[in-house]
Order: structure tokens, then C-alpha cells, then sequence
């Protein structure tokens, strides 16, 4: 018998989790790989998150919780839009979810129909583009070129060209860690509206800013979809544990497709995450280990001929031009690993046109890998 293998399951692989499964198998016969592939945070879960997980497992009741998530975290959550934005948003608006990537699923399902066009920026997290086509949207990349991120004209462009139903963006973003200042957050928005086009502002990286505050798409109306997570400031990637803040009218769409996907985030993680909030201090300690290994990066990557395609201004990435060494990022990575045993992510995860001539590096491990990836890449170069 045959098996049926369906067209939307076609979707491109994610490579940096290819090259994390090669780092590991080198790892595992021995070999010193530094990897800075995976956007994961290398501190644990901050204590009085752990020790909330412990306690409940201790009373060991562990289910179901209501499909919109635990009173206690979304009251949480919303007590974090007032302490760190200055936003109200009540409870009803908020939505936890099984990481970001429900969110994203439930969000999508919840707005848009098979055959709809929804745009994403090119450079961006693949995800983004194969969730989309796996559920038969088409997806619209607007190549961000020299743009550090996406402006109300590039947007007006693509939507006259090919008549955009929603738009996904991320600030700072992923592979770019480029930050969108707020006067052009806000532009974009308020043009995105003015065309009838839907906004999912992916948050996720929030908290991890360097060069000013945050500030929410939630500050320019309520009419936006936010989708966040505790997994990167947080360091709870994992637990699986995520948040929606939606416009009111979405609420009960996404409640009755979370109860048939999701049923609810687990419970556990969702316990564990009320604390989360209390753990800034230890959470800012990590924070301060980015911002070094930041500098190292900014100040070694230029030096050893992989200049910066962005701004990092956020997140924990460099996104850096090999064009000068290669014209196949995909090799280049390949042999980075096999060779010098640093393990980085390929452009072309992120960029299907423009990736071949870009690498992602990310920062989020210690201060002392970082050094050493840089010392064997400049070896090897």
C-alpha cells in the first residue's frame, strides 16, 4: 500500500535545526563544537520558575486547564503590559498558548482562508513562511534589500501588486535583530489599516532590546494581534508556553480552535510561568552576558571580512555578508561545522532569494564560546 504524503507537508526543511543535529553528532564523538545555530537560550528556566514547576509537581494534580489559560497568567501577563509598556489589556483580550508556534497556527486559522495573501519580510523566520503555505496561504515575501525593516511604502507595493489580506512582522526580528523605531512602527500599522490589511506583531523577542525601550504594537490600537512567548528573555523554550493578545472580536474563534487543536498550554508550564515575571533581576543578568557578547561580535565579525547585513539591536543574533568568501551559504555552513567546529545557521533559512550570500550567528551561550568561535572563524578564514 501506498502511503499518501500530502502537497501541503512540502514545506522547506528548517536548516538550523539540520546543522544542530549535525553539531550534536560531532559532539557526540568527541569533537570541541561551539554552536551558535539555534536561537536558544543557554540559562536554565530563572529559579522561582523552577521551584513553582517543583511544588506542583509535588501536589502532582496536573491537567486540563480552561482553553484560554489559567486565570492567574493571563491576569499576570496583563499586569506585565501595565508594568512595562503602560498598556491596558484586560484579561479577556489574552490567550495562552502551547509556545508562539500555536499561536501563530491559531492565529492564522482564525483570520484568513485558503488562498488568501499574507505578507512576511525577506529575511525572516521560516517558520513564518512554511506554517502559512502548509495551511494553503500564499505567502507574499517583501525582500527588505538595504531596509532594516518594512515601510509603509514597501507595503503599499506589495498590496498593489498582489492585494494583501494580513501582514506578519517581528521587531527586533529574527535573523536581523533589527529594531523598528516607534514613529515607523507606528506608521506601518496605522498604513497597514488604512488598506484594509490585518497586522500579527510577533513580540517574541521583546525584552531583549538594547538600544531603547519596548514598545507594543499594542500601543497603536487594538485592532493588532500580538503573539509572544516565554521562551527567549524568559529562558523557557522547552516549556512550550506562549501568550495571544487579540482584538476582541478573535477571542472566541481562537477559544474554539485551541479546544479542538490544543485544548489548552499545559498546565505545568502555565503554573511555572506566573512566576516568570517576578525573576527580572536573574533574567537581567543574562540580558547583561548578551549585551557582551554583542560587543564581540559587533567589533570581531567587521574584522574578519563578515560585515553586519543589519543593525543588531535586538534579539540575540548577527546577521552577517559572506559573500566575500562564498556564494552558497549552505556549503559555507556545511564546512564552517566540519572544519572549524562552529555551527551556524545558513541565509538561506531565512531569505529563499537573497540568503545565499548571509549567515546567522547567534550569541545566546557564553561569553567564552563566542570569543572562540570568532578566534576559529578568523583562524579559518
Amino acid at each position: 500500500m501506498t502511503i499518501p504524503i500530502s502537497k501541503r507537508s512540502a514545506v522547506e526543511p528548517f536548516h538550523a535545526m539540520d546543522v544542530l543535529a549535525e553539531a550534536n553528532r560531532l559532539k557526540a564523538l568527541g569533537h570541541p563544537v561551539v554552536s551558535l545555530a539555534v536561537g536558544q537560550p543557554s540559562d536554565p528556566a530563572p529559579q522561582i520558575v523552577r521551584d513553582a514547576a517543583a511544588q506542583a509537581l509535588r501536589i502532582g494534580r496536573i491537567g486540563y486547564t480552561d482553553s484560554l489559560g489559567l486565570a492567574g497568567l493571563r491576569s499576570a501577563i496583563s499586569a506585565h503590559y501595565a508594568d512595562h509598556y503602560g498598556i491596558d489589556v484586560p484579561t479577556s483580550r489574552i490567550v495562552v498558548t502551547t509556545g508562539s508556534s500555536a499561536g501563530f497556527n491559531l492565529a492564522f486559522l482564525a483570520m484568513f482562508d485558503p488562498g488568501d495573501r499574507v505578507a512576511i519580510t525577506a529575511p525572516g523566520y521560516p517558520a513564518y513562511r512554511n506554517v502559512l503555505a502548509a495551511l494553503e496561504l500564499e505567502v507574499v515575501e517583501i525582500e527588505l534589500a538595504e531596509h532594516a525593516w518594512l515601510t509603509p511604502e514597501m507595503l503599499e507595493d506589495a498590496h498593489r501588486e498582489r492585494g494583501l489580506k494580513g501582514l506578519l512582522f517581528a521587531s527586533p526580528a529574527n535573523p536581523t535583530g533589527a529594531v523598528m523605531p516607534p514613529e515607523a512602527l507606528g506608521a506601518l500599522i496605522e498604513a497597514a489599516r488604512e488598506m484594509g490589511i490585518t497586522v500579527i506583531s510577533d513580540e517574541i523577542y521583546h525584552r531583549l532590546n538594547y538600544t531603547g525601550p519596548d514598545v507594543s504594537a499594542l500601543s497603536y490600537g487594538s485592532d493588532t494581534t500580538v503573539i509572544n512567548s516565554f521562551s527567549k528573555y524568559y529562558c523557557m523554550t522547552g516549556w512550550r508556553i506562549g501568550w495571544m493578545v487579540l482584538p476582541e472580536d478573535l477571542v472566541r474563534p481562537v477559544e474554539r480552535l485551541q479546544q479542538s487543536l490544543y485544548i489548552s498550554a499545559p498546565e505545568l508550564s502555565q503554573v511555572a510561568a506566573i512566576r516568570a515575571f517576578d525573576a527580572t533581576a536573574e533574567l537581567d543578568q543574562v540580558k547583561q552576558r548578551y549585551i557582551a557578547n554583542r560587543s564581540l561580535l559587533l567589533r570581531g565579525l567587521p574584522e574578519i571580512g563578515l560585515p553586519l547585513a543589519a543593525p543588531m539591536d535586538g534579539a540575540f543574533y548577527a546577521y552577517c555578508d559572506v559573500s566575500r568568501h562564498t556564494n552558497d551559504s549552505m556549503d559555507f555552513a556545511r564546512k564552517l561545522l566540519a572544519e572549524c567546529h562552529v555551527a551556524a545557521t545558513p541565509g538561506v533559512d531565512f531569505d529563499m532569494r537573497e540568503g545565499h550570500r548571509f549567515l546567522r550567528l547567534s550569541y545566546a551561550g557564553s561569553e567564552p564560546d563566542v570569543a572562540k568561535a570568532i578566534e576559529r572563524m578568523r583562524n579559518w578564514l
